[in-house]
């Protein structure tokens, strides 16, 4: 079977769920004194440190589904994350953001704000399925997907990784409380008061920083209350700055919305558009929150 055939085939099993493989992700700082393995083995940073993972899988695999953390390990001086892919899709797109980079990029961003470790820090990462490297074979993305899906996964889901998923969750479970009125010019988000603000050139540039391949579905909640983002609006900019990459396109956006809007482009309405989209781990972002442990 031809390599391309074996890509066809791969992503059309996605309709049945019958693909399935595993990978090892090994993690490193490069900066002198910031070890991930620290973090990893603290007992107050290992919630942290999984959920620089969860968020850095999460933005390189287009979602939650398709795949699972299955264990994390001491590989010194590599932290080790052992994944299974139970979908074509996903791990193509996994695969492909590391390739090109993306991944450390978010393992970077996201280990900066919740590791308090210096901005832009230097990752190095390698991948293998079983005993294959892939990151030799990278540019040929039916091999490795075909050296993940003859590596099928050996152990179930690690006791250990399902506290942290539990924990995780609970940490966007806001605590019970009785309703409050919202004061005049602010939002809530999680059951937290906000203040409404006008959008900054700050938030234009957080926001592109972060939100990647996202901005177009962000750009679609905004629309509808922004005459100057309907019609062809958005799809115009995406063409209009291809060349520059995701950032700039999300960067144009928000700066589009901000100059039609005015005074109107406020925090409160980037916000209800990134839980529309499902975007709540950016919401936490553009309001700098922290996680809770």
């Amino acid at each position: 079977m031809g390599s391309t055939e074996y890509t066809k085939m791969a992503v059309n099993s996605t309709n049945d769920r019958a693909w399935s493989g595993c990978a090892v992700l090994f993690l490193r700082c490069c900066n002198p004194g910031s070890d991930l393995l620290t973090f990893y083995k603290d007992k107050h940073g290992k919630f942290s440190m999984f959920k620089v993972i969860k968020l850095t899988l999460t933005d390189v695999a287009g979602g939650l589904d398709g795949y699972e953390i299955l264990k994390l390990h001491d590989a010194d001086p590599f932290l080790g994350v052992e994944l299974k892919f139970m979908d074509a899709l996903p791990c193509k797109r996994f695969l492909d953001s590391y390739a090109c980079g993306s991944l450390l990029q978010f393992l970077s961003q996201h280990a900066s704000r919740l590791l308090t470790l210096p901005d832009e820090v230097a990752m190095e990462a390698v991948l293998k399925a079983g005993t294959h490297i892939l990151d030799h074979d990278l540019k040929n993305t039916e091999l490795c997907l075909q050296h993940i899906h003859q590596s099928q996964p050996v152990r179930l889901r690690d006791d250990e990784v399902t506290q942290l998923e539990q924990q995780l969750q609970n940490s966007y479970a806001p605590p019970a409380q009785t309703p409050q009125e919202v004061p005049k010019n602010c939002f809530l988000f999680q059951k937290r008061v906000f203040d409404d603000r006008p959008l900054t050139s700050a938030d234009q540039q957080r926001f592109a920083a972060h939100v990647g391949r996202d901005w177009k579905r962000v750009g679609r909640a905004l629309q509808k209350n922004c005459r100057a983002l309907k019609g062809t609006a958005i799809d115009n900019l995406a063409y209009e700055y291809e060349r520059e990459g995701l950032y700039e396109q999300a960067y144009q956006l928000l700066g589009r919305f901000i100059q039609s809007e005015g005074r109107s482009a406020r925090l409160g309405r980037l916000i209800s558009a990134l839980e529309e989209s499902k975007l709540t781990n950016m919401a936490e972002i553009m309001l700098d929150i922290q996680p809770r442990e």
